[in-house]
């Protein structure tokens, strides 16, 4: 998605056949060259680097990304040591202490960390994760006046907390010690917190602000662990002081998880947590890998596509905390079972999903074409637990940022996802400042927010000006920005095995995609569940195994199939396709055009 371009479509493509226009990403031709000599690395994989921004004195801690080289000193983060000081007093008192979570796969990964941590070093905490649709998101009094009621005398606030100004003025009021731990966008008011550790408090200098919530809680950690060894807790009469990297496995999987960007400590985390989880230590991320049918080693695709779903499905439409329990047991029998249930739940969210998505691109379709940024899809009794899927689903079926508002009672839930250059979060949470909302907050890629149904109008105003004036006159225009052109003879496992040294893949580091050049369908067919598989030959040699998921229905799959001797040009990533000990190169087709610029 790009704003409207001076600059000549790449290949001649203005319009695919999904409409798109392709671009291609700049890569200065002096970084890749001394991205080739100085960092050692092939042409191809020098402009992915240069296109993304990495010099070659960056490339190495991108390339072999260290915590040694890129974790900082958790003092840079403001109130960081004064967090640490009340637990580590807390600790030494032996006061009650809980951790108060969100219900989505940051939030239970967050929680889940913090619960091993402390289990590690000898204490037993509580957790409690909110009911999403009896309790909404984030901190709410009655359950923080609960923990307290049941001896809690301190509370971390995970992924959650810092717009939540009532629960935690009451929590105070009650004598209750609460610590905010999260990343969401601050207003300038804090809430009423013994400390608010937050790299995204417009005061905080820390330059972190695009670490997930448990990115952060992890640092909280270091934090404690560091302060608890200077002060002699570990030793011959106290508990061994723990391995954090053990932890990682949750930090990576709660980062990809949230869509935060894959940049410095965030890619160290994802790297070195991949690495971690590929032991298979954390018994409930290996039971849940099981029911999810993987069976190679885990890479970034496998956390947000098939783990992450199975955690977050028990706090969209089942059991809230079940995804903490998970991540955090000790029990293969226990973790076995709680991760048969959240597959479960995961196929009742599926089918929610799917009838929801229908009335909501029914509800889209219906309307006039309109000029207005947002799309916004309002419904009455849509399971809240599905709209954020839901959002996203429409953002990238539309190409542009997508709000989905579920009613219930006279009360609204919504959520957002967004595309590059709208930062969506700063919009609702302007809309939240002008109070158009009863609560809500996020960051630029995502929101979600708790509306008045009286004041859904407004809001929905609101918002679309908002992003108009993020655009300053823009028009968003789907697009798909490509790397670079291939022949279909340069489309090899070679290819892949250069390629992957850029991995993981993610936000802020988009897998590469590639044209590959003037081919012909040779054979095209249905497979699956509506997905296209074809082989295609290049004018000038070469044949590539190719496939489009989920585009049977869709116009580029009618292309695919009815290719019938037209020359196209294929767009789509580069991925190794394994069968009977054999690697071969396979094109994930995102889009095609025909050759010369013609329509389809």
């Amino acid at each position: 998605m790009t704003g409207a371009s001076a600059e000549a479509p790449f290949l001649g493509v203005a319009q695919s056949v999904l409409g798109r226009r392709w671009d291609l990403r700049f890569a200065d031709e002096g970084r890749v060259g001394q991205l080739v000599r100085e960092a050692g690395v092939s042409d191809a994989v020098a402009r992915v680097l240069a296109a993304r921004g990495i010099e070659a004195m960056a490339a190495p801690d991108f390339l072999h990304p260290t915590l040694k080289s890129l974790l900082p000193d958790p003092s840079r983060f403001i109130d960081m040591d004064l967090a640490a000081s009340r637990i580590v007093a807390a600790v030494a008192r032996g006061e009650s202490i809980a951790v108060f979570g969100d219900y989505d796969v940051d939030g239970a990964t967050s929680s889940a960390l913090l619960m091993r941590f402390f289990r590690d070093i000898g204490i037993a905490i509580t957790v409690y994760i909110p009911d999403r649709r009896n309790e909404g998101y984030g901190p709410n009094a009655p359950a923080l006046l609960k923990l307290r009621a049941q001896g809690v005398k301190v509370v971390v606030t995970v992924d959650c907390g810092i717009v939540a100004f009532e629960a935690l003025a009451a929590a105070r009021d009650a004598g209750l010690d609460v610590i905010v731990v999260d990343h969401h966008k601050a207003e300038p008011q804090l809430p009423a917190a013994v400390a608010v550790v937050n790299p995204n408090r417009l005061d905080d200098t820390s330059g972190q602000g695009h670490l997930a919530a448990v990115g952060v809680a992890f640092l909280l950690v270091v934090a404690v662990n560091r302060a608890l060894r200077q002060a002699g807790w570990y030793g011959t009469k106290g508990p061994a002081e723990p391995d954090l990297r053990t932890l990682l496995d949750l930090v990576a999987l709660g980062t990809v998880c949230d869509v935060v960007p894959l940049k410095g400590l965030n890619r160290a985390f994802v790297v070195l947590g991949l690495q971690v989880m590929a032991r298979g230590d954390n018994v409930g991320l290996k039971a849940l890998a099981r029911v999810a049918r993987i069976d190679t080693r885990p890479t970034a695709y496998h956390l947000g596509y098939l783990l992450g779903p199975r955690v977050n499905a028990g706090g969209r439409v089942g059991q809230a905390d079940l995804g903490t329990r998970l991540l955090s047991t000790e029990d293969p029998d226990e973790a076995a079972a709680l991760a048969l249930r959240l597959d479960d739940y995961n196929g009742a969210r599926k089918e929610i999903e799917a009838a929801v998505l229908g009335e909501a691109i029914e509800q889209v379709e219906a309307r006039e074409a309109s000029d207005d940024p947002v799309i916004f899809a309002i419904g009455k009794d849509w399971h809240p637990g599905v709209i954020g899927i839901i959002a996203g689903r429409l953002r990238e079926r539309y190409d542009r940022p997508a709000c989905v508002v579920a009613l219930d009672g006279g009360m609204a839930k919504g959520s957002g996802r967004s595309v590059a250059g709208v930062d969506l979060g700063r919009a609702v949470l302007g809309a939240r400042e002008a109070g158009h909302l009863f609560s809500g907050g996020g960051h630029a890629m995502a929101a979600g927010f708790t509306v008045l149904e009286e004041k859904i109008a407004e809001l929905v105003a609101y918002v679309q000006e908002e992003v108009r004036r993020q655009l300053q006159g823009e028009r968003l225009a789907p697009s798909l920005s490509l790397d670079g052109a291939l022949a279909a003879s340069a489309v090899t496992a070679d290819l892949v095995a250069e390629l992957d040294c850029v991995a993981p893949f993610g936000a802020g580091n988009d897998e590469p995609r590639f044209a590959v050049l003037d081919v012909q369908i040779a054979k095209a067919d249905v497979v699956g569940s509506g997905h296209v598989r074809c082989f295609a030959t290049g004018r000038g040699g070469g044949r590539v195994k190719a496939i489009a998921f989920n585009s049977a229905d869709s116009e580029l799959g009618h292309l695919l199939l009815t290719a019938q001797g037209r020359r196209l040009h294929l767009a789509g990533t580069i991925r190794a396709d394994t069968w009977q000990g054999r690697t071969d190169a396979q094109l994930i087709i995102v889009d095609a055009a025909v050759a010369g610029g013609g329509l389809p």
